[in-house]
């Protein structure tokens, strides 16, 4: 026999089953380093030098400062990270209307603009419902409004 072929029958199954579960502890556990250190980071309510405390703490002390961690600030780092992820797509749900939009804003934000504008003093009542007709028609943009209030305010 070869003594490649004499490795085969030297590592039983039981011994590759335990090597693979090692290799994906270990994989695991990088996993959940990386996520505790976005996590430090993350955290609006820790001050500077706590954050580096704990960077410090998970890289010295790694599973010692892993474990910390976790039951320490565990319960929380879900709650931050579903902040977060709402935060984001409130964000690109925004930019989504925007873009299809063409750019422009809706006739409820130029309405809202106009009750501002007139709130304000800068326009009188009959520009407002002008304005306010144009928009509703789809005749023309608020920004006629502006132009509107800025000639009578010379």
């Amino acid at each position: 026999m070869s003594e490649q072929t004499y490795l085969a029958y030297d590592y039983p199954l039981l011994g590759a089953f335990w090597s693979m579960l090692v290799f994906f502890l270990w994989i695991m556990w990088f996993v959940l380093l990386f996520r505790i250190i976005g996590d430090i980071f993350r955290d609006d309510r820790l001050s500077g030098w706590a954050k580096a405390g704990w960077l410090v703490f998970c890289v010295v002390l790694p599973f010692l400062g892993v474990f910390v961690y976790v039951i320490a600030r565990g319960k929380n780092m879900g709650r931050r990270e579903i902040t977060q992820a709402r935060a984001q797509q409130e964000e690109f749900n925004a930019y989504i209307r925007q873009t299809a939009a063409g750019g422009r804003p809706s006739s409820v934000d130029e309405l809202a603009r106009l009750s501002e504008i007139r709130a304000h003093g800068d326009i009188t009542d009959e520009e407002f419902r002008r304005a306010k007709e144009l928009v509703l028609t789809g005749h023309g943009p608020a920004e006629s409004a502006d132009s509107t209030a800025r000639t009578s305010a010379r």
